[in-house]
């Protein structure tokens, strides 16, 4: 069933390349992507997927089941972004990247929400994300020391929730039901989704914010990706890319790695996504897409870092994100390093292994 050929959306675009069958649901066949070394011991493996695509679009890397469906959760934002102005949400700046935001609910993300609803004359009530307490545990831990009590703006997808009421009431479409995978603005996004990835859904579930979740491959993810990244200017593809490379931290959050990711490789745009996903494009087309079997963090970075050395990155602009250091005692005795198959390098003197 392909998900995104509703009529009723009244936005359907014209497919920048056939769909090809959605991707199987299977077992993924993960492979060690990261050894968390200990002493110069592999104390712990790390397995996951990774795709590294060459700027021309085919695979340069391929480590565990790239062809898989999956769940690519929040680093889908950029795509659902593109959708969403598709559909004529007129946003662009700092509002376009916080509605393709994962953000830390710091007090701008939270103005920019309302600002958001502001202008679709909608209010926080209208929202249908679920409350939480912000999404960065600095900001978090203010909050429980003011006693504020946990909401729905603070959530960190709520910046995509106003920019999806607001592309509704754009369009003229109910706002009660908005997150029905059947709703039209639902339909749109999955159509999107299908066009970026070049393959149809394979299945929807609900994220954890209550929003639809289109199920892709990690291949069809990085094809996205680089999509969005090598679309001509001014298309909503290369809207969104321009809203979130100069905003980064209205796309995520102070301190956060994916921001500083942002500001240390230029043209580069990334995205996280909750269980440990991530993707990252030029410009160029090189684009690398990370799912951690998982779901950790620890190694999410360490491990995009790699791939993106080796797409062609320099090692040491990518240095920071290299890997966390592992402490035992309060001193540093080892650290979360990539494979060797990412990494030609070995890690604390411990040879790593081929997969």
């Amino acid at each position: 069933m392909t998900y995104g050929s509703s009529a009723a959306s009244g936005v359907r675009a014209t497919p920048s390349s056939p769909v090809a069958a959605a991707p199987v649901i299977r077992e993924p066949l993960h492979a060690p992507v990261a050894h968390l070394i200990r002493g110069g011991v592999i104390e712990g493996i790390h397995y996951g997927s990774v795709a590294v695509l060459a700027a021309d679009g085919s695979v340069d890397l391929q480590i565990g089941d790239i062809e898989a469906a999956f769940y690519p959760r929040s680093a889908l934002k950029p795509v659902q972004a593109v959708a969403m102005l598709r559909a004529g949400l007129p946003l662009d700046g700092e509002l376009l990247s916080l509605a393709a935001a994962s953000h830390s609910g710091e007090e701008r993300h939270l103005a920019g929400t309302r600002r958001i609803l502001e202008l679709a004359g909608l209010t926080e009530d209208h929202l249908l994300n679920v409350p939480d307490l912000p999404y960065h545990p600095v900001v978090r831990d203010a909050w429980v020391r003011e006693a504020r009590l946990p909401s729905r703006l603070a959530q960190n997808c709520s910046g995509k929730h106003a920019a999806m009421l607001y592309t509704a009431k754009l369009n003229g479409w109910s706002l009660d039901d908005y997150l029905d995978p059947k709703h039209p603005l639902q339909q749109a996004i999955a159509e999107i989704v299908e066009d970026l990835t070049g393959q149809a859904v394979a299945a929807v579930t609900v994220d954890g914010c209550g929003a639809p979740l289109f199920s892709t491959s990690l291949h069809g993810l990085a094809r996205a990706a680089a999509r969005i990244t090598t679309a001509p200017e001014g298309t909503p593809e290369a809207r969104v890319a321009d809203a979130m490379r100069e905003h980064a931290e209205m796309a995520s959050g102070s301190g956060r790695d994916v921001a500083a990711l942002m500001r240390a490789v230029p043209g580069l745009l990334t995205k996280d996504g909750f269980e440990g996903v991530q993707i990252a494009a030029l410009p160029d087309g090189r684009a690398v897409a990370v799912k951690i079997a998982d779901g950790a963090d620890r190694a999410r970075v360490p491990v995009t870092a790699a791939a993106l050395a080796r797409a062609g990155i320099d090692p040491g602009t990518l240095e920071e994100f290299a890997g966390g250091p592992l402490l035992g005692g309060g001193e540093v005795v080892g650290q979360v390093r990539p494979t060797r198959a990412l990494d030609p390098l070995t890690a604390d003197g411990c040879v790593t292994h081929r997969v």
